[in-house]
Parts: C-alpha cells; sequence; structure tokens
C-alpha cells in the first residue's frame, strides 16, 4: 500500500513549492542591474539583514528620498491633470528610455513651470475676481442708491477695502476716480458697498443688526453669475449688498465685520454717469483679463498634456527604482570587498532562471567580477508557495484568509474547490435560482479582460475576483437544485411522469391524499409529487437532515485522512499512532455507525427510530432492540463501537507525551541520540522554546497541549457534525422563501384579473428574487459553506500557521506603496 501511495504523481497545489535559502554576493557596479533583472522575474524574497538598522542608517537611505520625492511631483502632476479634466494616455507611446537622473530634472524642471503657471493664474483669476465682483457691485448698488436718491446721500469716505484672501492684495481703485466732496454735518447717512458669500449672507446680516443695534439699512441682491474659487475651482455663489448706517463708529464696526466674513467691499460712486463710465472700464478690463486667462489655461492644459503622455511609464519606473533601493537597503554593505551581501528565498525550480539574471546582469553592466549565488543551510521555516492560476487563485485565498499553510503542509485549497461550491449548493439548491448565477458569472469571465484593466469597487473586485468560485456555486446549485426538483420552488416532470397516481378516478384532492404508487421511483432528484402532499416537508426534512450528516461524516473523515498524509510526509510515526488511528476509530465508531444505519434504513425502507437506537447505545448498549433492529448482529456490533469509542479517548490523550518525555530522556542521556524527531508535526506539541532548546523540555506544558487537543477533537465530534445540519436548515429555509414569495406574491397577484395588479406582483417577485434571494441567500450560504470548511474541515489537519513567500517582483508593485 505504502508502495503504491509513493508511486503517486505529485500534485502541485497540494503541497507548497520546495524552498531554500540562498546567499548572494553582489558586486557594487552590478547591483542595481542585478536587482531590477530579479524584480522583473520575481522569484527571489529577500531577507532584511538590516532590521536593526533605521531607515535614515541605511546605505541608499538618498536615493530612496530621491524617487520618493520624484514620487511626490508624479502625484501632484496627476492631480493636476485630473483637476484640469483631461484624461491620462492609457496607450503605450513609443519613448528612448531614459535615465533615473536626467527624470529627476525633468520632473524638477515640469514642475516649477507648473507651480509658476499655476501663481500667474492664481494671480489672475483673482485680480479677475475682483473686477467681476467689482462689476456686479456696480451694477447691484447703483439700484439701491438709485431708489434713495431722495434722500441725502452723503460723501464717500470708504478709502480701502477688506478682502477673503490674504494671499494676494491689489488695490481696488482701479481707477482714480474724484470723491464727491462730503456734508459737513456729521449725521449724514453713509453707505458701504460689498459683496459675500450666499452662504453667509443670513448671518452677515443678524451680526450688522446686532453690532449697529438695528441702526442700520441693509440692502442685498443676488449676483447673477458665479464667481470661481481661484484655489478650489469650484464655483460659488455671491450676493451683493450695501448697507445704509451714520456715524464714524458704526463704520469701523461694519468694516471689521465685513472682515470677518470675508465680505469684499468696494467704492460705489453715487453719480448714475461715473458709475456708467467705471462700469464700462471694468468690463473692458474683465475682457482683457478673461483673454489672457483663456491663453494661460491653453498653454497650461498644453504643458499638462505633455506630461500626461509620459505619465504612466515615468510612474512605473520611479517605482521600479525606489523598489529596487528598497530591497539592496535590506543587503549587508561589504566595505572592504566592495560588495553586497544579501540572502532570501527561492523555490528550487527557480535556480536556474535566478543564475541567468543573474549571469545576464554581469554582463550587461560589463562587471569583472560575476555574481556568486549558492545554497544555505536553514533554521527557520520556508515560506509558503504555491503556484495558483486565475482559476485556482480565489479558492487558494479563501484558505489563506483563514491562515497561510505551514511550510509543506496539506493544502486544503485542492479539495476546496469543488467541496466549498458544492455545499454551497447543497444548502443554495434550486436549478432556476441557480441559472441566474451561472449567467451573472457568465458575464464576468466574459469581460474577464476589460473588467481587470478597469479600476472597480471593493464590491466589484470582490466579484470579479470570485468569478470562478460562483461559476462552481452556480453549476453545483444547478445539480442540486435538480436533484431536489426545484425550479424557483415549482416541481417540474423533466426526467418522466411521476411514480404516483389517483388511487381512482373520483380522487380530487390528489395532492393530499388518495396517492398510490405504480411505477418505479423517479428516475432522478425527488419525485414532483412530494410537493403539495401532507408528507412534503417531513419527508423533505428527514432527506436533508439525512444527507447532512452522511456529507458532513465524509467531508470531516477526509479531513483526518490528510492528517495521516501529512503525518506520513513528516515522518511522524507519533502523529499516525496516537493521534490519526484513534480519531478515525473515535468518529466513526459513533456517527459513522450512525451514517452506516441511515443507509441501510433508505436500503431496506424499515421504520426504525434511529433517534432510539443512538440514545440506547449509551444508556442500555446491552438492552434489545426489537422493533429498531436494521440488520442481525447489530447489538454487539453497537457494544464493540462504543467500547472502541471509549478506549480511542485515552489512546488519544496519554500515550504520546509519555512516549516523547522518553525519548527526550534517552537523547539526552547519549543513548539513542537523534531518535527525537524534528519534523514540524513533533515540533507542534512543545513550547516556543523548546523548539530552540530541547534541553528545556516541559512535560507538563506537553501534556496539558495534548489533553486540549484531545478534549477538543471529542467534543468536536459531536458538534461538528451537529454543524454540517446548517446544510439542511438553510435549504429548507431558501426552499420555504422561495415558495412564500411565489404563491403569496406572484399566484396571488396573478389571481387578479388586473394588468396593473399582475405587473406590481412581478415586479415584486423579481425584486425578492434578485435581492434577498439572490443576493442575501447567496451570502448567507457562501459564509456558512466557509465556516464549514475553515472550523469543521480544516482543524482535523490543518495548522495555518507559516507565511506566504512574497518575492520581490515588479508585477506585485501598487500605487500604495509609492
Amino acid at each position: 500500500m505504502e508502495r503504491f501511495i509513493d508511486n503517486w504523481p505529485p500534485m502541485d497545489l497540494m503541497r507548497s513549492e520546495k524552498m531554500t535559502l540562498v546567499q548572494l554576493i553582489v558586486p557594487v557596479e552590478s547591483a542595481h542591474r542585478a536587482l531590477s533583472y530579479l524584480g522583473e522575474l520575481g522569484l527571489l524574497q529577500f531577507r532584511d539583514l538590516n532590521a536593526d538598522k533605521s531607515p535614515f542608517q541605511r546605505t541608499f537611505v538618498n536615493q530612496v528620498k530621491r524617487c520618493a520625492e520624484m514620487s511626490r511631483k508624479l502625484r501632484f502632476f496627476k492631480d493636476q491633470i485630473s483637476k484640469a479634466g483631461l484624461l491620462s494616455s492609457m496607450r503605450p507611446v513609443m519613448q528612448p528610455d531614459i535615465e533615473l537622473e536626467e527624470l529627476e530634472i525633468q520632473l524638477a524642471e515640469h514642475e516649477n513651470e507648473l507651480i509658476e503657471m499655476n501663481a500667474n493664474s492664481e494671480k489672475l483669476r483673482q485680480s479677475y475676481n475682483e473686477l467681476l465682483e467689482f462689476k456686479i457691485v456696480l451694477q447691484k448698488a447703483g439700484g439701491f442708491l438709485v431708489s434713495s436718491g431722495s434722500h441725502a446721500v452723503s460723501e464717500r469716505e470708504l478709502n480701502e477695502n477688506v478682502y477673503s484672501n490674504n494671499d494676494y492684495v491689489e488695490t481696488a481703485s482701479l481707477l482714480e476716480q474724484e470723491m464727491r466732496p462730503g456734508r459737513s454735518d456729521q449725521s449724514g447717512l453713509k453707505f458701504i458697498s460689498g459683496i459675500i458669500c450666499k452662504s453667509k449672507a443670513l448671518r452677515f446680516e443678524r451680526m450688522l443688526f446686532r453690532a449697529t443695534r438695528g441702526n442700520m439699512l441693509f440692502n442685498q441682491a443676488p449676483a447673477d453669475e458665479e464667481i470661481m474659487d481661484p484655489v478650489s475651482y469650484e464655483m460659488v455663489e455671491k450676493t451683493a449688498f450695501v448697507v445704509f448706517f451714520s456715524g464714524e463708529q458704526a463704520k469701523t464696526k461694519i468694516l471689521k465685520i465685513c472682515e470677518a466674513f470675508g465680505a469684499n467691499c468696494y467704492p460705489v460712486p453715487e453719480d448714475i454717469t461715473k458709475q456708467r463710465q467705471i462700469t464700462r472700464e471694468v468690463s473692458s478690463r474683465l475682457a482683457e483679463l478673461e483673454a489672457t486667462l483663456d491663453a494661460g489655461i491653453r498653454h497650461r492644459n498644453k504643458a499638462l498634456t505633455s506630461v500626461s503622455i509620459h505619465l504612466a511609464k515615468w510612474t512605473n519606473m520611479v517605482r521600479r527604482e525606489k523598489a529596487v533601493y528598497d530591497t539592496l537597503n535590506m543587503l549587508n554593505f561589504d566595505v572592504t570587498k566592495k560588495c553586497l551581501v544579501g540572502e532570501g528565498w527561492c523555490p528550487i525550480f527557480a535556480k536556474t532562471q535566478i543564475q541567468a539574471a543573474l549571469q545576464r546582469a554581469t554582463i550587461d553592466s560589463n562587471s569583472q567580477v560575476g555574481v556568486i549565488f549558492h545554497f544555505m543551510d536553514a533554521v527557520e521555516s520556508p515560506p509558503t508557495y504555491f503556484r495558483t492560476n486565475k482559476f485556482t487563485n480565489a479558492f487558494q485565498e479563501i484558505v489563506d484568509a483563514y491562515g497561510v499553510a505551514r511550510y509543506q503542509e496539506a493544502n486544503p485549497a485542492v479539495y476546496t474547490v469543488i467541496t466549498f461550491p458544492f455545499l454551497f449548493a447543497v444548502m443554495f439548491g434550486d436549478w432556476g435560482h441557480g441559472i441566474c448565477l451561472l449567467l451573472g458569472a457568465l458575464v464576468l469571465i466574459a469581460r474577464e479582460s476589460k473588467l481587470s484593466a478597469q479600476k472597480l469597487g471593493s464590491f466589484m473586485e470582490m466579484l470579479f475576483g470570485g468569478r470562478y468560485i460562483l461559476l462552481l456555486m452556480s453549476l453545483f446549485s444547478i445539480y442540486c437544485g435538480l436533484i431536489y426538483n426545484e425550479f424557483f420552488s415549482v416541481p417540474f416532470l423533466i426526467f418522466g411522469g411521476s411514480a404516483y397516481k389517483c388511487r381512482d378516478t373520483t380522487c380530487s384532492d390528489a395532492y393530499s391524499a388518495g396517492l398510490v404508487k405504480y411505477q418505479d421511483p423517479y428516475p432522478f432528484g425527488v419525485d414532483p409529487s412530494w410537493r403539495g402532499s401532507r408528507s412534503e416537508l417531513p419527508f423533505l426534512n428527514s432527506l436533508k437532515m439525512k444527507m447532512s450528516i452522511l456529507l458532513g461524516l465524509a467531508h470531516m473523515n477526509l479531513g483526518i485522512i490528510l492528517s495521516y498524509f501529512n503525518a506520513r510526509f513528516f515522518h511522524s510515526l507519533l502523529d499516525i499512532r496516537y493521534q490519526f488511528v484513534p480519531q478515525l476509530i473515535f468518529l466513526n465508531s459513533l456517527f459513522g455507525y450512525l451514517s452506516l444505519l441511515i443507509i441501510i434504513k433508505w436500503c431496506t425502507g424499515s421504520q426504525a427510530d434511529l433517534y432510539h437506537v443512538m440514545i440506547y447505545m449509551f444508556l442500555s448498549p446491552t438492552e434489545d432492540l426489537g422493533e429498531n433492529q436494521l440488520f442481525w448482529g447489530q447489538r454487539p456490533l453497537q457494544i464493540i463501537l462504543l467500547l472502541l469509542a471509549i478506549i480511542a479517548v485515552p489512546w488519544m490523550l496519554f500515550p504520546k507525551p509519555f512516549i516523547l518525555k522518553r525519548l527526550h530522556t534517552e537523547r539526552f542521556q547519549g543513548r539513542t541520540y537523534g531518535m527525537l524527531g524534528t519534523s514540524e508535526m513533533d515540533l507542534e506539541v512543545e513550547p516556543d522554546s523548546a523548539r530552540q532548546h530541547h534541553e528545556d523540555f516541559n512535560f507538563s506544558e506537553v501534556f496539558v497541549h495534548q489533553m486540549i487537543h484531545s478534549i477538543e477533537f471529542v467534543l468536536g465530534a459531536v458538534s461538528n457534525t451537529a454543524s454540517y445540519l446548517r446544510l439542511w436548515a438553510l435549504s429548507l429555509a431558501h426552499s420555504e422563501l422561495s415558495t412564500v414569495f411565489y404563491e403569496k406574491v406572484l399566484l396571488l397577484a396573478w389571481g387578479y384579473d388586473n394588468l396593473v395588479i399582475r405587473l406590481v406582483g412581478l415586479t415584486v417577485f423579481a425584486f425578492a428574487t434578485a435581492f434577498i434571494l439572490l443576493m442575501m441567500e447567496s451570502l448567507s450560504a457562501f459564509l456558512h459553506s466557509l465556516r464549514l470548511h475553515w472550523v469543521e474541515f480544516q482543524n482535523k489537519f490543518y495548522h495555518g500557521d507559516g507565511y506566504k513567500f512574497k518575492p520581490f517582483s515588479f508585477a506585485s508593485l501598487t500605487e500604495d506603496e509609492d
């Protein structure tokens, strides 16, 4: 048997790739090129040999800073292109390669030019906004002044203006104006005109009213056009205002309030002729500024477009350079020999590829000395690396979300590819809903190349990543739906006629009584006549519950069998003899026997009560079974199985810790040096200190660990088997919910002879099916299937305490690493 197993062909995903620790001694002149070639290859994970140093103490810190600064400039360009509404060029542009130093100079030039253009544009925009606001105030305030022309409007005394933007101040007196001679009396009415954001106008008026104690008149009018904020480039609604007041004290208060609220005040002459003259001159100046602004925007957009053509290539280049220098900082710098020393993990199959890349780097850099590449002995456990494709990657991610496999231990993803979607389908069995899921999966797969290039939202990205999981889940759902004979909860005569018919022609209540079997059983799945009958629910409940136990036991037995292959791979006879064998005996003595009874009852049609059989197997094993006996010799078999289950518990608990203690004692007495297994499976029962210093073997700790493991398995055998009953519960819930929506929504609406009611019923049914059954129910079944794999299946053999192989690879670089 063992020879047969040894001759099995290897499975790529069953165990992680064999890894080896390697050392590289790289001459300084070829180091950068060698790291670049290794980054393109992506098959070597470097160890940080400078972990005790801060980032500022490392050799290539200045180069990393330069790359980070260039990344900042590129992000600035990207932000400016986005603000300008220009699209970055996605097409690769043929252009000569550029050196990093030259790129750094170019980026600095582009940034300075762009900053200067932005500053000029902002100043022009500020001037344009002030002139536009002045024009609006002239138009609106002029109307207020004309309406109060009969009043003795006083002299113009506002000689300064208040601005909300402190970055740039320009004198608002664009034209020399002769102020009208004022009245001599101090009781004359004065006014201040200006403009304020519409959102602040109400609070501004209230503040003015309180400050002047009501001794003012506030007139306002909304501006006819919005004004662009030069910093945020957003359009802001504004309101022109005129405040009439009396006295110097009131004027001081109003000016301070205007300054606090960011209101811009502008002088408006009372003379209509002067108003018109200034308005004409302001309009003329506005037209000139608008032309200048447009020319500046065109020039800026042209500069941004020229940058956007190269932006993708430059970003990729800087990102790669930074990754290379970050990795070089992980290497030791030998000053005397002028070389860099690095260590890392690589798969054994990649040895020739890595050596070829290093040799090519030596030739291309004209180095006199080649890169020395040799294997090293490792103390710690290597990283775990599985070569996956776009189909198996999603299933591997499901397993890795629980924990990355320990190096070389059995990988649950091999079996999860089939068992995960199948257990989902057992809970989601409806071939109508399965077809809907299948169509969604096929759309995602058909548009695979297009969607993979797009930036998707978190939900869509998750859905797209699991497209092949969705495909298999839908196919298995169709299969289980055909077995359950459910199409949106409606049974169909797909595989021939029913095996039942009415006893006679007077049988009117065909779906509740009077049915007799007249031909062979239905060839595939559940007979459609069960639907609507009085015994529908008891029959389907019994079927699905027992099927859940059978599937659960098969799944758990698979996990225990995988623990045997793990122990055998790591040459741990202790685990085979004192874990695998008693676990297999304990689980199958109880629940394997229950599964056997279920199958015999199905085959014989017996009416035996399995609950009674299992309960009294423990309470009174020697009692006569009576009518609950399913086969000859059942009672002595039960006694034997019960004894085996009782013996299996101390078998799991006691021998292993005592044998480990004896082996440890003999080893350090020099009698049988090296007999203590040093495999990963043996080390798991020792504390961390014992892994490093075997002389610190702590028997009590090992014994407690083994006791916890044994108790967990014994209790888990019961709870895990019960946990698989969720397959029955969710399947029943899904079926009943589908029936409710079909009968109480669709059929009820269809019973009315009214088109509107029918359409409403159809719409409600469609939305309930899409959002509740296809989204919420499928997510629920997905999560329950996930739990069954993570807890009930993987806890039998999977440690999941390894760490992923993360090679230095340019392909894995993302924008987040900038």
